[in-house]
């Protein structure tokens, strides 16, 4: 088992990545690590997270409160958040918020990252919805979160950034990279007259892919997709898909909903 001190250097080399890959300035964003289930590692308020050592790093219980911190150093104003993916989630070992230049701009332009454009945004991100906007620091961001936590691995902050959560940190940190590179794609394709998606088909067997590698989290791929046109999965656990009719149909229906959100986004009927 890795010791804790450990860990915080990992925290540390993951905020070096994400300031250098330009993904946060200045004091921005913030990771947390599980250690168990009233024990977390988190990045520390007011701190550029691209300068960080060990003993930055601050433990809180599972409300957030301090357990240990060095002197100089508080726990992220944002750790709320945090708390409540853990809470909701308890097959999550790390969570990391950051500002990713293109994945931000979507969410500053009201945008999910939906569209079906690529096989390993497909395979291991599925949908990115939108959180409503909600103040910083408050609960007004793991309220507006909650919703979206059963079915999703990553979300877009409304006007703020982007949130990733996986089984540890790497795989957390990984899917925050993902959701960037996914972003940045979509972008620069609408700038050369627009993406084109994969099929139903195609869909199916980048799902059927995800399912053979028994890969971890929430996902279209695992999910009953319901039709109310607002979220790709949306069913709350309430129904479930096992015929390969029933999936068929559902990821027709994705692809529709997709098309017809990002045209309405578009401003094109």
């Amino acid at each position: 088992m890795v010791n804790e001190y450990e860990i915080k250097k990992q925290i540390c080399e993951v905020g070096r990545r994400i300031y250098n890959r330009n993904m946060v300035a200045a004091n921005d964003g913030n990771i947390s690590v599980k250690l168990n289930d009233n024990e977390f590692l988190c990045t520390p308020t007011g701190v550029s997270k691209g300068f960080m050592t060990p003993e930055y790093i601050c433990k809180v219980d599972a409300q957030g409160n301090v357990i240990q911190a060095n002197p100089g150093f508080r726990p992220s104003s944002e750790i709320k958040m945090h708390m409540r993916v853990y809470e909701k989630r308890p097959d999550v070992g790390s969570v990391v918020h950051a500002h990713p230049t293109f994945a931000t701009s979507f969410a500053i332009a009201g945008i999910p990252l939906t569209q079906p454009i690529m096989p390993e945004a497909v395979i291991a991100l599925g949908c990115v919805p939108i959180a409503e906007y909600g103040t910083p620091s408050t609960v007004e961001i793991p309220d507006n979160l909650e919703k979206y936590l059963p079915y999703y691995d990553a979300v877009l902050l409304e006007n703020h950034g982007a949130l990733t959560w996986s089984t540890d940190l790497m795989a957390a940190y990984m899917k925050m990279e993902s959701v960037e590179f996914y972003a940045e794609l979509l972008y620069k394709s609408k700038m050369l007259g627009g993406p084109k998606e994969f099929d139903k088909e195609q869909i199916e067997k980048l799902y059927e892919i995800r399912r053979k590698m028994g890969l971890p989290g929430k996902h279209p791929a695992n999910l009953c997709q319901n039709k109310d046109g607002v979220n790709c999965h949306n069913c709350g656990g309430s129904c479930s898909c096992s015929s390969e009719e029933t999936t068929s149909t559902a990821d027709a229906d994705l692809v529709a909903n997709i098309t017809k959100q990002v045209m309405a986004q578009l401003g094109l009927k």
